[in-house]
């Protein structure tokens, strides 16, 4: 037979012929599937509630659900949102109605229709809004997995019809024992020979994904085919090869909004060294550096504040710096801002004064200005007391006169309440001099 007339087989992904097809396989997610664990127990049990699963790429999501649909004999449907729309969830909806009747074999008593939605975050409110009727009555189990925080991205009629599962990163155990089981039970890759002295740069770049993982070891086994065996595997040809930068940063999604966190909570927890380090995340990640800048200055005067008002011309001062000078120059500027913002000692008493006055004036609603303070442009607003018997602070000793500055119905109000840093309390000092155990109903006009 010529050549081109020849039968070719095509070979899966090494990701996909790991794929485990029974729990006892699966690695990782032992909070959820392990011995006793949530999952399992449903799963065992047959009795199936919708829920979603939550968490980064390649941990398990889809294959669980696979697992799920090799378990439990009943229909199963998939959908990807990136493909699917109102008519495919519709028609999907039908079937598992027709499969309940019945009509394609199976009985009622089999248990409801499972439908499994792959990225069901990109799902608009319409497509969500298809599904719950179905969820509701129980024609369909739904099962929905997400990389995004289903809190932000699911609806809450929805969300509030499924449990959500949180899938976590796979630690090193995890895949080392994945490696392992590569390496005594797929064929292609045994027959490599290959021979890792070194895992931390395997680990790194998988960064807690399986499908990570295989696909380097896929990719090792690839470009070592030719060479002598065993091969072995160091860190440094492991770097070679891949040639990739291991940080998984989505600017869009979760991670982007994890890692922010934890630089603002660093810098308003006094650590230096973890500000610094969450900030090379996001520098190596290829973050907006303007908007790491502007998240400084919200940080300059919600978590430092009075307690060093320079901090806020630090920041300011980074933020102006770093459209002047560009990229990637505008890292030292930022690491500059960074370790003197988590180094400074912190008051938030401005944030808290500003927070507890709105709630005041939302209770209080358009309270008048007393005359005194009133501006009088015209003869009429003279006449009619505005301005009459207002007192100029600096015609006084110190620039100061006791007078009432708040409305009559909040006289005596503080809103403001000095912390211990040594600014604030020379702050405070200063105003208990000019104003004593201040009390606006007692200056009153």
């Amino acid at each position: 037979m010529p050549p081109y007339l020849e039968q070719k087989t095509t070979v899966l992904p090494l990701a996909e012929r790991m794929r485990p097809r029974t729990l006892d396989k699966y690695i990782g997610q032992r909070h959820l599937v392990g011995e006793g664990a949530v999952l399992r127990k449903m799963i065992e049990s047959g009795n199936l509630s919708s829920f979603i699963l939550w968490g980064p790429p390649g941990v398990g999501k889809t294959t669980l659900a696979k697992i799920i649909a090799n378990r439990l004999e009943r229909p199963f449907y998939t959908l990807s949102a990136v493909t699917s729309g109102v008519k495919e969830v519709r028609e999907v909806i039908d079937k598992a109605k027709k499969s309940a009747s019945g009509l394609f074999g199976t009985t009622a008593t089999d248990g409801n229709a499972i439908l499994f939605i792959d990225e069901i975050h990109r799902f608009s409110k319409s497509q969500q809004d298809s599904l719950l009727g179905a969820v509701e009555e129980g024609t369909i189990t739904l099962i929905g997995a997400t990389t995004e925080n289903p809190s932000f991205e699911v609806i809450t009629p929805l969300l509030s019809r499924c449990q959500v599962y949180v899938l976590q990163p796979l630690d090193k155990d995890d895949l080392l024992r994945l490696l392992t089981l590569v390496q005594t039970e797929d064929e292609y890759v045994k027959s490599c020979e290959l021979k890792f002295t070194d895992t931390d740069a395997l680990i790194r770049y998988s960064g807690g994904d399986a499908r990570k993982l295989l696909n380097i070891i896929e990719l090792v086994a690839n470009s070592t085919s030719t060479l002598p065996k065993p091969v072995e595997i160091t860190d440094e040809m492991l770097t070679r090869l891949v040639q990739q930068n291991p940080v998984a940063y989505d600017k869009d999604g979760e991670m982007h909004y994890d890692i922010i966190s934890a630089f603002i909570k660093s810098i308003r927890g006094s650590d230096p060294d973890a500000a610094i380090y969450w900030l090379a995340r996001m520098v190596a990640a290829g973050e907006d550096p303007k908007f790491i800048a502007r998240r400084l200055v919200i940080s300059a005067s919600e978590d430092i504040g009075l307690a060093n008002p320079n901090a806020m011309l630090v920041a300011n001062a980074c933020f102006d710096t770093l459209q002047k000078i560009g990229w990637p120059e505008g890292r030292i500027p930022l690491a500059m801002a960074t370790v003197y913002l988590a180094t400074s000692q912190k008051s938030n008493s401005a944030y808290m004064a500003i927070d507890d006055a709105l709630q005041t004036v939302s209770k209080t609603g358009n309270l008048p200005v007393p005359l005194h303070l009133r501006n009088a442009p015209t003869k009429l607003m003279k006449e009619l007391g505005y301005s009459d018997g207002y007192k100029y602070a600096h015609d006084f000793q110190n620039h100061f006169v006791k007078q009432q500055y708040l409305p009559d119905e909040l006289a005596g109000e503080h809103f403001w309440h000095p912390q211990g840093s040594p600014q604030e309390k020379k702050m405070s000092d200063w105003m208990q001099y000019l104003w004593g155990n201040k009390n606006d109903s007692e200056v009153k006009k």
